[in-house]
């Protein structure tokens, strides 16, 4: 038998330590959130060749794009581009320069749906301060990034009704420019944008499906096995989100949906450990009748060790393949879970056990209550 209560204590200072460092780094410099939650632009780009990354960040960075990140999609050929701007803002930012050369009172007043009667249309942008003839003359809108036009006076403004969405223009003038560095021939194949709004409603909406898997488990645990077993069990699991999500915090990762997934599996895992151990833990307290509290966790640690080691090394491997080879897409998800597992495992002995030991658990907290029939009988002479 392996004396892990003898290093609970230990344990317990070092699961302190690093709760306190993830909830202050949480505090003070909070998530990296990625562009589900903030909102903002992806490009999904097709090369004839394998594609250069560092060439491609190189560009991004003279775009001034905002936290641009290009990574491989697919296969080395197909690269997605993720920013915090909105695309249209480049073409924005292009146009109001080349208008103050037309007149210092110009400006971009609105953009616009094209109306249900331009079908051929997509948006439509109103200038202010600036005449028609001057829009037509100054050939602002190239046929090659805009497509078809329709120059049009309403009132004292003057509307442009442009064929492409101007996330789209932008697009084009991304891929021009990666064809000149990389020489590479580049295809659009996907361009969108996420509002910060939706960005909002993703954070909020995984925030309450984490609190309430917490929830979910410690109603669960607490009519399977006791209330001391769920409060064991949701604290190891609060403690392994805690960490990971710390952990994510200090090193400036991304935090994405996967990555939420990966956080949510955590829970999954850890508390499956976590049952495991108890199921062993009750039953050695119905069969050593002698033990005390932390020789029966003990005994129960022990007959489990193997079973959780083998468990969480096997997934190790699986996580630490996909990590180094499954590509970039997918390595925060893949990084979460070896964190996750790490700590899962840890916390499956050392936080989950020690809450019990440290709770007192005894052989009558496990008893069945009696019930009325047989209390009458015990009262009776």
């Amino acid at each position: 038998m392996i004396n892990f209560m003898g290093w609970r204590k230990t344990c317990a200072t070092i699961s302190i330590v690093l709760l306190l460092a993830s909830i202050v780094s949480l505090a003070t410099r909070g998530l990296e959130f990625g562009l589900d939650f903030t909102g903002g632009s992806q490009v999904e780009l097709g090369f004839d060749r394998p594609a250069d990354l560092s060439t491609i960040r190189s560009v991004l960075g003279e775009q001034g794009l905002e936290n641009p990140v290009a990574i491989l999609f697919g296969s080395d050929s197909e690269v997605l581009i993720r920013t915090q701007d909105a695309l249209s803002d480049g073409v924005l930012e292009q146009l109001e320069e080349r208008l103050a050369s037309l007149s210092d009172s110009a400006t971009i007043a609105d953009v616009r749906n094209a109306a249900s009667d331009q079908t051929q249309f997509s948006e439509v942008l109103v200038f202010n301060g600036v005449s028609e003839s001057a829009l037509r003359s100054a050939d602002l809108f190239d046929p090659r990034y805009y497509g078809r036009t329709q120059i049009a006076t309403e009132g004292e403004a003057v509307t442009v009704a442009v064929e492409n969405a101007l996330d789209n223009v932008y697009s084009q003038f991304l891929i021009d420019a990666l064809e000149e560095a990389t020489g590479a021939s580049i295809n659009l194949r996907r361009s969108e944008f996420v509002g910060p709004q939706v960005g909002e409603e993703l954070r909020d909406q995984g925030g309450l499906g984490m609190l309430f898997a917490l929830a979910v488990v410690m109603i669960y645990v607490a009519i399977r096995f006791q209330y001391k077993f769920s409060i064991g069990a949701v604290l190891a699991l609060v403690h392994d989100v805690i960490i990971v999500l710390g952990v994510f915090s200090v090193l400036r990762l991304d935090f994405d949906l996967t990555v939420l997934a990966a956080v949510l599996a955590v829970i999954g895992y850890s508390l499956n450990d976590t049952i495991v151990v108890f199921d062993r833990v009750r039953e050695n307290f119905r069969k050593m009748r002698r033990g005390t509290t932390n020789e029966v966790i003990n005994t129960s640690l022990t007959q489990t060790l193997e079973r959780t080691l083998l468990t969480s090394l096997t997934t190790l491997l699986v996580l630490l393949v996909l990590y180094f080879f499954g590509g970039e897409l997918i390595s925060g998800f893949a990084f979460a879970l070896i964190v996750g597992v790490l700590v899962g495992t840890y916390s499956s002995v050392y936080v989950s056990a020690n809450i019990l030991s440290a709770m007192h658990l005894t052989k009558e907290d496990l008893m069945p209550p009696p019930k009325e029939g047989e209390e009458q009988e015990e009262l009776a002479p």
